[in-house]
């Protein structure tokens, strides 16, 4: 986007997105409205190849960004001299790498920047959006520990451990970090600190910590205290960054940084793992699970397929276990991993402060431990009753149970 009606070259900036697929849509708006203000900016969609919801290279993504800058700095009416970055949450991290890599970027502005490790950002997030949906109890302690420990050693959290302090101790620029008064996401109170830190450790005096009153992550309107991702830019919009732009023409800023909003909970590092947090045993349990409540049924309908369409017996407390199982087995992932991808903002109804679905798989989870011991209970009276291959269908599936009650507690299906 480049201004109309402005004579001479014009400080220019290379807008960077945040995670996920985004790109010129994005960040159109943000864009227009630093063209408004004066400032030509590029904005560019995020590549598709090395780039994905299970892959994240920041160090490709700088080096896209400073391909993009090579590109504003050869057009017509850009200043050179005064061409910088500005970098979204994730965008962020690619910025300063780029910052570390080239003198041609002559400023860093950042919006919504995280200080820590993703995964530690993630599951504070979590806690934020669950908490303010009046989620209570085991949830947010599951989506915060057991789950993001999972995610993380699964592989199916990409760049969990990235440190992005080292960097930042290695910017040299004039830096503008900005973060929303209701940032929900990147834990702006800690983040700001974390930053200004390394900038000063690294023997940087020239950077600006601000915040910007009202908005949220990025730095846009809400209308729901910051939880809420509506697109709409305040009307002062790129006023205050347009300033300190063009005022870096007249020198370096002195160091300055604004008071840090209250930030009711703290983040909290994920803590080490222990045996049961091991992938092998996880496996092993969801093996004796699916043997147990998938077998049951599975193998009840062989038999009945086998002999025609005579009923095959079984015992209505194992029909029970196998049922409830299932539902519990098959709903905890997929309700587990619907919030994450939607980052725990959709949460629905709240009742008893769980969450419907949450509370659903917790009675059934009850359920599965009352048939568990109805089963045992069953099958130890009627064995002498039952054949061969009948009861080996009754002992896995007795095992399957067993084996709940401890896989329940560790995903806090069984915890208040």
């Amino acid at each position: 986007m480049s201004p109309t009606a402005v004579g001479g070259d014009r400080p220019a900036l290379v807008m960077v997105p945040g995670a996920g697929p985004g790109g010129r849509s994005e960040l159109r708006a943000a864009a227009e409205s630093y063209a408004r203000h004066g400032i030509v900016a590029l904005i560019y969609d995020k590549r598709t190849t090395g780039y994905s919801t299970l892959h994240r290279d920041y160090s490709l993504l700088a080096d896209d960004a400073l391909a993009a800058l090579r590109l504003l700095r050869d057009r017509p009416g850009v200043d050179r001299a005064g061409t910088g970055m500005w970098g979204l949450s994730e965008g962020a991290w690619a910025v300063s790498l780029a910052a570390n890599r080239s003198a041609d970027v002559s400023f860093v502005i950042t919006a919504g920047a995280v200080g820590m490790e993703p995964a530690r950002q993630q599951a504070w997030a979590y806690g934020e959006y669950l908490a303010h949906a009046g989620v209570s109890g085991s949830l947010p302690h599951t989506m915060q520990g057991s789950f993001t420990r999972q995610l993380v050693g699964a592989g199916l959290f990409p760049e969990a451990d990235y440190d992005p302090v080292p960097t930042w101790q290695h910017v040299r620029q004039p830096v503008l970090a900005e973060w929303g008064t209701l940032d929900r996401e990147a834990a702006p109170q800690e983040s700001s600190r974390i930053i200004a830190r390394a900038l000063y450790r690294g023997g940087n005096r020239h950077y600006t910590i601000r915040f910007v009153p009202d908005v949220r992550h990025n730095l846009n309107a809400t209308r729901d205290h910051g939880f809420d991702r509506i697109s709409r830019l305040p009307s002062d919009y790129a006023d205050f960054e347009t300033a300190w732009i063009e005022r870096l023409s007249r020198g370096l800023p002195p160091r300055s940084i604004d008071p840090a909003p209250h930030q009711q909970r703290q983040t909290r590092a994920l803590p080490p793992p222990v045996w049961y947090d091991a992938g092998q045993v996880q496996l092993a349990a969801l093996c004796v699970l699916a043997i147990g409540f998938v077998g049951y049924p599975l193998c009840a309908l062989v038999r009945r397929v086998g002999k025609g369409r005579g009923r095959v017996p079984s015992l209505r407390a194992a029909r029970w276990l196998s049922g409830t199982g299932l539902a519990v087995f098959v709903g905890m992932p997929i309700y587990l991993l619907f919030l994450a991808l939607t980052a725990a903002g959709v949460t629905g109804p709240v009742l008893l402060g769980r969450t419907l679905p949450w509370l659903a798989l917790q009675l059934l989870a009850v359920a599965v431990v009352g048939a568990t011991v109805w089963t045992g209970v069953s099958w130890w009276h009627g064995r002498g009753r039952a054949g061969r291959a009948e009861s080996v269908r009754l002992g896995l599936l007795f095992a399957a149970g067993l084996v709940f009650v401890p896989w329940g507690m560790y995903w806090g299906l069984l915890v208040p």
